[in-house]
């Protein structure tokens, strides 16, 4: 028995725990009752479950991914006409581009725990081509030895692929498998999704509630029928604006109001317990029934959504692609692929001036660096890094030469 055997041994059997075989990124057993299975297409028709997923899915893949090569002093190189950043930045495949192939992606590991892609590579090992992969059609096996098999069924077939063959990205679960988080809040969608039919029925019958028609009298057969037929528009829903009760018949509806049961807070607690089973700030959905104690501002709120939520996915799909993606070689070579963050940190206006202009007098940057990040075209004599000259050690006032002119303020620095 192997050392790796010995170690999953120790454990036992749920979306947590390691064993060889198929990996469940389901959970073992429910901490609730009843929980109705609505599946990725019924999760989806609640509006809060496909704000959050269409805002993590849509963000992360608007981020352009890129290709470095960073040399021994650190210096990075955008290779731009390199193969693996044509992929990776502009199209994985012959039908989609990078943001459709990222919003599948990113789609299937917010729901499902795991994104899964098939590697097809040339001669020399270097990938060609990324196609998703559905994760509701993929198996991860685990070996024996440790090694792992994907097996993705499709038209009633099976295929199995090597590990080395699968961009495998999940996170938190058993280290071989992500956890599902749309089966472990089943519960909460199952509410969100019960407040919603009942909702729906009760304004279909606007907003009219079952009763019981009551009378002093004792009624036949035949009495009882016209009655449900002469009375049942009361809470069958049909729009008129007088009813009449002929005798000393009384009408009383059965069950509470939505208003007794506060419907409309019960489905606004679902809008924040399901925001918070994404990590999605609510007011980021259009959810302003509350302040958020993130932050007094929208950039600050979004800086704390960036920090504390987007930060670590990226880092997650920036780590996976190195490792399952890119050769032993490549890796040895300095390739490294990151996303491109400054559009999702841009700051106003105001800001980016001020930042630019620290930047240029203290050396930091060229004019013309600044101005390429504007989308300004190069000026003359922009390539220079330049540094104020105003500022001296205190023991050297009164010394310098009077003669300067006082407005030229910068120095050239040689580069």
């Amino acid at each position: 028995m192997s050392v790796f055997t010995r170690f999953t041994s120790w454990f036992g059997g749920n979306a947590n725990t390691q064993k060889s075989g198929t990996q469940q990124s389901i959970p073992g057993s429910t901490a609730h009752e009843d929980n109705p299975q609505v599946g990725v297409d019924g999760a989806l028709q609640v509006s809060t479950v496909w704000a959050c997923v269409s805002l993590l899915a849509e963000t992360i893949s608007s981020l352009p991914l890129m290709t470095y090569k960073v040399d021994k002093d650190g210096n990075r190189e955008v290779l731009k006409d390199d193969k693996l950043y044509r992929i990776l930045h502009d199209r994985p495949n012959q039908i989609q581009t990078a943001i459709q192939f990222w919003m599948m992606m990113v789609l299937n590991l917010v729901l499902r725990g795991n994104a899964y892609a098939r590697v097809i590579r040339d001669g020399k090992g270097e990938v060609t081509t990324l196609i998703p992969l559905s994760a509701d059609q993929v198996e991860t096996v685990l070996a024996k030895d440790g090694s792992l098999v994907y097996v993705y069924r499709f038209d009633n077939e099976a295929v199995a692929y090597a590990q080395n063959d699968i961009l495998h990205i999940y996170g938190l679960g058993n280290g071989v498998v992500g956890m599902s988080p749309l089966d472990y809040m089943a519960a909460s969608v199952g509410l969100a999704v019960s407040a919603q039919n009942h909702t729906n029925k009760t304004f279909r019958k606007n907003a009219r509630r079952p009763g019981v028609l009551m009378s002093d009298a004792v009624l036949n057969d035949k009495q009882r029928q016209a009655l449900r037929g002469n009375f049942s528009d009361i809470v069958s829903g049909k729009d008129k604006e007088l009813y009449i009760l002929e005798a000393q018949f009384k009408f009383e509806p059965l069950g509470m109001s939505p208003a007794d049961v506060q419907l409309l807070e019960s489905r606004q607690f679902s809008v924040q317990d399901l925001a918070r089973w994404f990590g999605v700030p609510s007011v980021l959905i259009n959810d302003n029934a509350q302040t958020t104690a993130l932050g007094s501002s929208v950039f600050e709120i979004i800086q704390a959504f960036y920090k504390l939520r987007l930060r670590p996915k990226l880092e997650l799909i920036e780590q996976c692609i190195q490792e399952r993606v890119l050769t032993p070689k490549q890796r040895a070579n300095g390739i490294v692929v990151e996303f491109d963050l400054t559009v999702f940190l841009r700051m106003s206006e105001k800001d980016m001036i001020e930042t630019d202009s620290r930047a240029v007098q203290n050396g930091l940057k060229t004019r013309n660096e600044s101005r390429k990040k504007r989308g300004l075209p190069n000026e003359k004599g922009g390539d220079i890094l330049t540094v104020q000259s105003n500022l001296m050690p205190i023991d050297m006032l009164g010394k310098q030469d009077s003669g300067r002119r006082q407005t030229d303020i910068t120095e050239p620095i040689e580069q």
